[in-house]
């Protein structure tokens, strides 16, 4: 008898703090769930997102890598999901066919029913908009059956973009707020080991702060306290309005 798959959740990262910082309370929230919960990230972040590190007398490009792993790695297990690096490289980020490859062949493993990533377009961090073409360019390679015979291809996962630093200037217009309140403790456990980035605690934090009111208002809860903010890219199909 087959096993039975669980249901699975993963996230394209770009760089290996912004699935901490904008998805951690999904991931702890389905990993909680019993989903299996996975973290892709296409770089360490080594060049641009080290400021921290980078301060520090002697820092090397390599040991700014191995840093930055650690770091994750410390997040992804508080956050209970498991987490995997390509180490293509930031600053810029750029997915080549082989890079696209990996990628494509991580999301045939996952077989995931939700795929998230970050928004279209950001004019202040171009490795992001890097990233999402790339999960959306895999996606459709991993729906393939004529690629790779020795793989499945996948069904039709939700993509969903997740909010970026600075929402008005990417035509961000959040259509989810998610309730992370049960688990946001484990979501500050996960921040606080992107030491190399410890700057972002309290701004993600205060930020979780003003979704979850924001969540209250339109309809939830008074219960959430927490909350984080995506945008789908494709239809929800369902059989009612609501």
């Amino acid at each position: 008898m087959a096993e039975h798959k669980r249901p699975t959740i993963q996230v394209i990262s770009a760089h290996s703090g912004d699935f901490v910082w904008r998805a951690g309370g999904a991931l702890a929230l389905y990993a909680e769930r019993g989903c299996d919960a996975r973290i892709t990230c296409l770089s360490y972040g080594e060049r641009g997102e080290s400021q921290g590190l980078w301060k520090q007398a002697g820092m090397t490009l390599e040991t700014a890598k191995s840093k930055r792993r650690a770091e994750a790695e410390a997040a992804a297990e508080a956050l209970g999901a498991h987490i995997t690096f390509l180490d293509l490289g930031d600053y810029p980020l750029r997915v080549d066919d082989a890079g696209l490859d990996r990628i494509v062949a991580e999301i045939r493993d996952a077989q995931p029913e939700i795929l998230l990533t970050h928004v279209a377009s950001d004019p202040y961090n171009r490795d992001h908009n890097a990233a999402h073409e790339a999960t959306l360019l895999a996606r459709q390679v991993s729906q393939a059956a004529g690629h790779d015979r020795s793989t499945p291809p996948i069904g039709a996962p939700q993509v969903i973009q997740f909010e970026p630093h600075q929402p008005e200037q990417c035509g961000f217009v959040p259509n989810l707020l998610l309730d992370i309140t049960p688990v946001f403790d484990r979501k500050r456990k996960a921040m606080e080991c992107m030491s190399a980035q410890s700057h972002l605690v309290e701004y993600y934090t205060d930020l979780g702060l003003r979704r979850g009111v924001q969540a209250v208002r339109n309809g939830g809860g008074e219960s959430i306290t927490q909350a984080e903010a995506y945008q789908r890219v494709f239809p929800v199909v369902g059989k009612v309005l609501l």
